[in-house]
């Protein structure tokens, strides 16, 4: 209560960024209205006028969480580093971000997509929208460095771009279960390599 003896006014920024945090650590499912209204100390009509359902507060944390990742670093302009030396760093940064997740929190997007794409949740088709464009963004990067003469001519696009967020993907979901997080980073040094992605001296 303020000294005028009124409800303090409530701070839905702050209430998204703790509605993502509730889905990252327990996911969608477990994150129900009900549950969601009792951490954010609001009612459940309050909650419905301030986020209209837990789908499009799910979303939104998703939306805010994605432009924070370290991937999203794939669809920026490399600049004079060149492709495979910005690629390298991020897939870097993502083994050290997920090195630092001693709760073995993974990725949210990832998790979104092994438990709710493809099933009957109103949110798979969105989830999945956002996926590809991601998907797509990986695409024209690949795309500009072959036009710039880094990767070969014949490089196949969809086909590299597709193998480099599987390895992204895969990175996340690994270390969840991998003891030794240290090993990510070698273990994506092979995979780069192998698609001809790797920086020199990475």
């Amino acid at each position: 209560m303020n000294k005028a003896g009124r409800p303090a006014k409530f701070d839905r920024d702050a209430a998204v960024e703790q509605a993502l945090q509730a889905f990252w650590r327990d996911g969608y499912q477990a994150s129900s209205v009900k549950a969601l209204s009792e951490q954010l100390g609001i009612t459940r009509s309050s909650f419905y006028n301030a986020f209209e359902s837990q789908e499009a507060l799910y979303l939104e944390a998703l939306d805010r969480y994605l432009a924070r990742s370290p991937d999203d670093e794939l669809v920026r302009d490399p600049g004079s580093i060149g492709v495979r030396r910005h690629i390298s760093n991020v897939v870097r940064t993502i083994c050290s971000t997920l090195e630092r997740d001693r709760e073995a929190r993974g990725c949210l997007a990832v998790n979104s997509v092994n438990t709710l794409c493809g099933s009957d949740s109103a949110l798979s088709d969105a989830i999945t929208a956002r996926m590809l464009d991601r998907l797509d963004r990986i695409e024209l990067l690949l795309q500009q460095g072959v036009e710039r003469g880094e990767l070969p001519v014949e490089t196949d696009i969809a086909a590299t771009a597709l193998a480099l967020k599987s390895l992204i993907v895969g990175l996340n979901t690994m270390s969840r279960v991998v003891p030794d997080k240290s090993a990510l980073w070698p273990a994506a040094k092979q995979a780069l390599a192998g698609l001809g992605l790797l920086a020199q001296d990475s």
